[in-house]
C-alpha cells in the first residue's frame, strides 16, 4: 500500500528517523505515548505523519524531515498513481534542465496561475525532446488540454497571454508538490533529483520490475558501442539502464510493455543526455514500434522464459530469418528481433539466461547463428551479476552481416567466473576485473575479425579514440592469439560447434587452468601455514581460572549514549562492487567484512547523494541481523571507510569506555540473546538494550587488554584455516592435473 503526505508506515517512519524497523516496533513497545495507528493493516499498519514528526522531534530522535522524504511523500500521496505523479515531476525537471529561464518566470506567479500556465510550458519542452512520441507517453500524466495546447512560449510566463488550458481542467502538478522537487533539484541536480525518485520507486515495487543492474549495463554498452555519435535501440528498454549507459549517443530508440516505464525511461535518458530520445510503449514482439530502423547498435535484456510471446501470431514473421523460434525459445524470438533492427554490420549484445545456449530445442537457430556469422561471441558473467541472481547469466554478441563479406569462421568464449571474486554475492563482485576480462579479449578478437563495416572504420562510421584502440589491439592479434587466455577465453572454429547439441556454454569451451599452482607456490602456503599455526600456538589463551559470577552494576548501551559516553549510528551505504584502488575512502565496510575480519571489500553504489557515516579507528561495529555475537574493533586499514547496511556503529568516549572493553562485552552470548528480537525470518539485534557492567576505566582497559588477545588469537586461527583449505585444495588440484607429483606429498 503507498504511503500518502498525511500517512506514513513503519517503513517510513524508518527512514525518517534514519533507524531499521525493528527499531520502530520496539518504540511502539516500549513508549506508550508513540502514536496509534489511523489506517492501514493489523500486519502494516499507517500512522498520522504530523504526529509522527512531533513525537520524533519531542524524543530527540528527528531535527527536521530531510526534503527528499517530503518529496517522496507528496509523490506517493497524489490521486493518480505514483508512477503518474512521478513522470509528472519529471517533466518539471526536464524543463527546469532544458529552460531554465522559463522555469524562473513560472516560479515567480502565484500558484493559481503556475497551475494554469505549466502545463502548456511542459507541452512544449515534452514536443522539442520526444517529437510525436510525447502525446501518448505523458496521456496520464498530463491532461488532454495540455497536450494539444499550442500556445507560443510567452503564454507560458505571460500572465496576459491566451492559455490553451482549460480552466475546468485539472492541474497537471499540484503547484506546492512542483516546488518542493525543484528546491530539491536545486540542491541535487535535476538528474541526480530525478534518479533518486525513480530509484524509490523501484525500490517500492521490486517484484513488479526486474531491473539490470550497473555493472552488466556499462559492460554491455562498452561492447556494443565503442565510439561516440551511434544510434541505439532498447526493445526491451525497462527503466532505461541500459540506453543510460551509452556514452555520448546520436538517437536513443526504446520501447517496453510497461506504458509508466517506458514514460520514466524516456525522461531518464532525456534528463541524461542531449541525445534525441524517441520513446514507445508496447509488446515488441507483436507490435514493434520501429519496424523500418536500422540503427548502429542494439541492446537488450529480454524477459526470460516467456511463453505467451506470440508464438502462433508470428508464424510467418519476416524477422525469423536465422529459423521459428519454439514455443519455448522466447529468448531466441528477441535475438533475431535485435538482428532485423541492425544496419548491416550493426552489433547487438544480448543479457540471455545460460539454458538458452544448450537447450535442444534451439539447436537449430544457434546454429543458423553460427553459419551465417551473426553470433560472434558468449561470455558467462558471475552469478550475482543480474537477476535472477543466483545464476551466471550469459551475454551473447551479435553482429548483422554485412553483403559481400564471408561468415566469421570462429566463436570468441568468455567466462568470468575466476576474475569475478572469490567473495561471492552480489555485493562483492570485482566488476573493473570482469569489465577488463571481458573487454580485453574481445577487442582484439573483434580488430582480427574486421571490427565492423567493409570500410575499415570502427563500425560507427566514426574515427578519432576507437580506432587508435582497434589498430591497437589489431597490432596484437596480428603478433597472437591475444585474446586467448587460459581459464578465461577462447575462439573456437564454428565448424567444430555444428555438432548434434550445437551446445555453445562457455564453461564447456573455456579449458579450467591448471588449479595447483605448481611445487613452488604450494611451499610458500605450507610455510605460511607453519609460521601461523606457530603464532597461534603463541596467543593461545592460558587456562582460565574459576570465579564466581561477579554482581556488576549493569548499564546499556542505549543509556550510555544518552549519558553522552558513545555514539550511535547506522550505517545506510548500499555496497557495491569493490574499489580498484581499494583505498578505505572508497570502500564501504559490509557485514561480510566484519563478519570474516576482511578489509572493507565495497565500494559506495552510484545514485547514493547523503553523506555516508564514516568509521573511525577506534570505533565499535555491531551487525545487527543474523543472532550472531561478532562485534568489530575498527584498526588503521579500515578507518575512513563508509558504513554498510545492517550495522551499527559504536564511538566510544575514550575519556569513559575502552573500545576492546565495549566490544569483548558486546559479544556475550547472554548479552546477545537478551538485546535482540526473533521474526519468523530472521534475527535482528537492539543495540542499544545491549549490556555492559560499570567499572573504572582502569578495570575497563584490564579487561580490554585480555579481548584484544583474544581476538588477535581468533585472527590467527581464521588465517590458518584459510591457509590449511588452500593447501590441501591446491595439493588435490595439482595430483588431478599433473602439476604436482605423488611424491612430493610427503616432502
Amino acid at each position: 500500500m503507498p504511503e500518502n503526505a498525511s500517512e506514513v508506515t513503519a517503513a517510513g517512519i524508518a527512514r525518517l528517523a534514519g533507524v531499521g524497523r525493528a527499531a520502530v516496533s520496539n518504540w511502539r513497545r516500549r513508549h506508550a505515548d508513540f502514536p496509534k495507528p489511523v489506517g492501514g493493516t493489523e500486519t502494516s499498519p499507517s500512522f498520522a505523519l504530523a504526529e509522527v514528526e512531533r513525537w520524533l522531534r519531542d524524543q530527540g530522535k528527528l531535527a527536521e524531515v530531510p526534503l527528499r522524504e517530503r518529496v517522496w511523500q507528496q509523490l506517493a500521496d497524489d490521486p493518480s498513481t505514483t508512477a503518474t505523479a512521478l513522470a509528472r515531476t519529471g517533466c518539471v525537471l526536464l524543463l527546469v534542465r532544458e529552460r531554465p529561464a522559463v522555469w524562473q518566470e513560472l516560479a515567480a506567479l502565484p500558484d493559481p496561475q503556475l497551475a494554469e500556465l505549466l502545463p502548456t510550458a511542459l507541452e512544449q519542452v515534452l514536443g522539442a525532446r520526444f517529437g510525436e512520441d510525447r502525446t501518448e507517453l505523458f496521456r496520464a500524466a498530463l491532461p488532454p488540454a495540455a497536450s494539444t495546447g499550442t500556445a507560443p512560449a510567452a503564454a507560458a510566463v505571460n500572465p496576459t497571454a491566451a492559455a490553451p488550458v482549460s480552466p475546468a481542467a485539472p492541474p497537471p502538478v499540484n503547484p506546492a508538490a512542483v516546488r518542493a522537487a525543484v528546491e530539491l533539484a536545486a540542491g541535487l541536480g535535476p538528474e541526480q533529483a530525478f534518479e533518486f525518485l525513480l530509484g524509490r520507486f523501484l525500490d517500492t515495487n521490486l517484484r513488479q520490475y526486474t531491473l539490470t543492474p550497473e555493472g552488466p549495463a556499462a559492460l554491455m554498452a562498452a561492447i556494443a558501442v565503442p565510439g561516440e555519435g551511434a544510434t541505439v535501440l532498447d526493445p526491451a528498454a525497462g527503466a532505461g539502464a541500459l540506453p543510460r549507459a551509452v556514452e555520448r549517443p546520436a538517437a536513443l530508440y526504446t520501447q517496453d510493455a510497461d506504458p509508466d516505464l517506458a514514460a520514466l525511461a524516456a525522461l531518464r535518458l532525456a534528463l541524461h543526455s542531449d541525445a534525441a530520445v524517441r520513446a514507445r510503449s508496447g509488446d515488441t514482439l507483436r507490435a514493434d514500434a520501429f519496424p523500418d530502423l536500422a540503427v548502429d547498435a542494439v541492446l537488450c535484456h529480454p524477459p526470460f522464459n516467456e511463453r505467451n510471446w506470440g508464438h502462433d501470431e508470428l508464424a510467418y514473421d519476416a524477422r525469423w530469418e536465422y529459423g521459428f523460434p519454439a514455443r519455448t525459445e522466447s529468448e531466441l524470438a528477441w535475438v533475431q528481433h535485435a538482428l532485423a533492427r541492425l544496419r548491416p554490420g550493426g552489433t547487438a549484445v544480448l543479457l540471455m539466461p545460460p539454458a538458452a545456449a544448450s537447450r535442444r530445442s534451439g539447436r537449430r537457430i544457434r546454429a543458423g547463428l553460427l553459419r551465417r556469422g551473426a553470433l560472434r561471441a558468449v561470455v558467462s558473467l558471475p552469478a550475482g551479476a543480474a537477476p535472477p541472481y543466483g545464476i551466471p547469466l550469459h551475454l551473447w554478441v551479435l553482429r548483422k552481416p554485412e553483403p559481400g563479406r564471408a561468415p566469421a569462421s570462429e566463436l570468441l568464449f568468455v567466462d568470468t567466473a575466476e576474475v569475478a571474486g572469490a567473495a561471492g554475492g552480489r555485493d562483492r563482485l570485482d566488476w573493473q576485473a570482469v569489465h577488463t576480462a571481458v573487454l580485453d579479449a574481445w577487442r582484439p578478437f573483434n580488430s582480427a575479425d574486421g571490427a565492423g563495416s567493409a570500410d575499415g572504420t570502427d563500425g560507427l562510421g566514426s574515427t578519432g579514440s576507437a580506432d587508435s584502440t582497434a589498430n591497437t589491439d589489431r597490432s596484437q592479434a596480428q603478433a597472437g592469439r591475444a585474446w586467448d587466455q587460459a581459464g578465461i577465453s577462447r575462439s573456437v572454429p564454428v565448424i567444430e560447434l555444428l555438432d548434434d547439441d550445437v551446445d555453445l556454454a562457455p564453461a564447456r569451451h573455456v579449458p579450467h587452468p591448471a588449479t595447483g599452482a605448481g611445487a613452488d607456490e604450494l611451499l610458500k602456503v605450507r610455510d605460511r601455514l607453519a609460521d601461523t599455526l606457530l603464532l597461534t600456538r603463541e596467543l593461545t589463551p592460558a587456562p582460565a581460572t574459576a570465579a564466581q559470577p561477579a554482581p556488576w552494576s549493569a548499564t546499556t548501551v542505549g543509556e550510555l549514549a544518552r549519558a553522552g559516553a558513545l555514539l550511535i549510528r547506522a550505517g545506510a551505504s548500499l555496497a557495491g562492487p569493490a574499489a580498484p584502488d581499494h583505498s578505505p575512502r572508497t570502500a564501504v565496510l559490509t557485514e561480510h567484512d566484519v563478519i570474516t575480519g576482511g578489509p572493507p571489500s565495497g565500494a559506495p553504489a552510484d545514485g547514493q547523494d547523503d553523506e555516508p557515516v564514516r568509521v573511525e579507528t577506534g570505533d565499535v561495529v555491531v551487525p545487527v541481523l543474523g543472532g550472531g555475537s561478532v562485534v568489530r574493533v575498527v584498526d588503521e586499514s579500515a578507518a575512513g571507510a563508509a558504513l554498510g547496511r545492517n550495522l551499527h556503529l559504536l564511538r566510544p568516549d575514550p575519556a569513559a569506555l575502552d573500545p576492546w572493553f565495549l566490544a569483548g562485552f558486546l559479544r556475550g552470548t547472554a548479552n546477545t540473546r537478551q538485546a535482540s528480537s526473533y521474526a519468523s525470518t530472521a534475527t535482528r539485534l537492539d543495540v542499544r538494550r545491549l549490556q555492559l557492567p560499570r567499572l573504572p576505566l582502569a578495570d575497563q582497559r584490564r579487561y580490554g587488554e585480555r579481548f584484544r588477545a583474544l581476538a588477535a588469537f581468533e585472527d590467527a586461527l581464521r588465517l590458518a584455516g584459510r591457509l590449511g583449505e588452500q593447501l590441501v585444495q591446491g595439493l588435490f588440484d595439482g595430483l588431478t592435473d599433473g602439476t604436482v607429483r605423488p611424491d612430493q606429498q610427503g616432502e
